[in-house]
């Protein structure tokens, strides 16, 4: 597969061009070999092509790509401006005490994984994990048991494409979970509306609070700093163990070395999120039947607070499906968690609400200047906006207005 950009004509190359892709893999999916997945120039996923791209397969990318098109279903539970369909919020973590340690933010999702795969809801999760060519990068893995979830445990801040396997799951026997990025999540829903089989195959899909998707070359930036070369890595992982854990390398001769969780992601990797995360209404997983996150501890001024402690996840219903596995998971003993008031959810996730505020006044820099935005429905992003001063709408439209007229767009 060369390594090529699609055809100019194409709904798919604006896309691209105009920095809109995701690199969720849902094209490539739905392709059938038309088209493949691989790390762009500038350390992201994009798709690529050795010809034009069929008339049939643009028109498809055009309804259902997340990158120009999310839509978010409020039909249940309450409609937050800032954090979607709510059915119950809470805070709690994986009763297995070696997996909460070996997950990010204390195992919740890797908790109702593991309930899903022991009694029989699904038959295979559908996620990410290490790739095991490459430790920096990451690979859409299926698990059946407890101990593909627990490998497959932990965050990958990199490019990543689990939608890539949609439908070659779909194709198969049997139903499964899917895990992903607020954005899979919805790609995979936009998806619904064509094909019958997610919903009948695709019992409950699962999310995460997402803060955008770093570039690859952020990754090497972690191992710049730590004074590791990349040919020497043999694992790395973006927060090991513990809560928040540190980035950590694993050379081939069994030494290691670790970064602080704020030094790696505040300083490092957060400043290689792409483009279109900048404009993102939807981190918070509004299209999940459940959502699960860092439930962080704030200092007075809202920041969090990056303290190694017990892992302890946020944990939020979107569904009344979503809802039932939860008190199922927590009957069967897989999750222990507490009822959290909505309004603690801004103090965990403090840069949700500040990026949520942003986006009308981002949106509006891009479209005066003559670039092409997402079609958004459903996320209440004037009411969202209201919650911000005008100050701070200034700053991101002139900020965006910058970006883009700086070529850094």
């Amino acid at each position: 597969m060369k390594n090529e950009p699609v055809e100019r004509a194409s709904v798919l190359s604006s896309i691209i061009e105009g920095n809109l892709c995701l690199g969720c893999g849902l094209c490539a999916s739905l392709s059938d070999g038309e088209l493949g997945m691989a790390i762009s120039d500038d350390g992201y996923l994009r798709p690529t092509t050795e010809g034009v791209l069929s008339e049939d397969l643009d028109a498809t990318i055009a309804r259902v790509c997340p990158g120009i098109q999310l839509n978010q279903d409020n039909s249940e539970g309450e409609s937050h401006p800032i954090w979607g369909p709510l059915v119950r919020v809470r805070t709690g973590a994986s009763t297995d005490s070696k997996l909460r340690h070996h997950a990010s933010s204390g195992g919740a999702l890797s908790g109702l994984l593991t309930y899903l795969l022991e009694e029989g809801v699904v038959d295979r999760v559908l996620h990410v994990a290490a790739s095991d060519y490459s430790p920096l990068e990451n690979a859409a893995v299926l698990s059946r048991d407890n101990d593909d979830v627990y490998k497959a445990a932990g965050s990958r801040y990199a490019p990543s494409a689990p939608l890539s396997k949609l439908m070659e799951e779909l194709n198969k026997p049997g139903r499964f979970a899917l895990v992903g990025k607020p954005c899979d999540i919805a790609g995979a829903r936009n998806l619904a509306l064509e094909d019958s089989r997610i919903d009948e195959k695709v019992p409950v899909m699962l999310s995460f609070f997402c803060a955008g998707v770093p570039s690859l070359q952020g990754a090497r930036a972690v191992l710049e700093k730590l004074g590791v070369g990349e040919s020497s890595v043999e694992r790395f992982r973006y927060r090991d163990d513990g809560w928040p854990g540190e980035a950590t390398a694993v050379l081939r001769d069994g030494s290691r070395h670790s970064m602080s969780y704020a030094d790696s992601w505040g300083d490092i990797l957060s400043k290689y999120v792409q483009m279109r995360c900048k404009i993102c209404p939807d981190g918070s997983g509004g299209s999940a039947d459940i959502v699960c996150a860092d439930a962080w501890e704030c200092d007075e001024n809202g920041y969090p607070l990056f303290e190694e402690a017990d892992g302890r996840s946020l944990i939020v219903t979107r569904t009344s499906k979503g809802e039932a596995l939860v008190r199922a998971a927590m009957e069967a003993r897989k999750l222990e968690a507490s009822d959290l008031e909505t309004d603690q959810i801004a103090k965990m996730q403090p840069s949700q609400v500040n990026r949520k505020q942003a986006i009308v006044s981002r949106l509006a820099a891009l479209r005066l200047l003559g670039r092409i935005t997402p079609n958004y429905s459903g996320y209440r992003l004037w009411r969202a906006a209201g919650g911000a001063s005008l100050l701070s709408q200034l700053r991101n439209f002139v900020g965006m207005g910058r970006r883009i007229l700086s070529g850094r767009h």
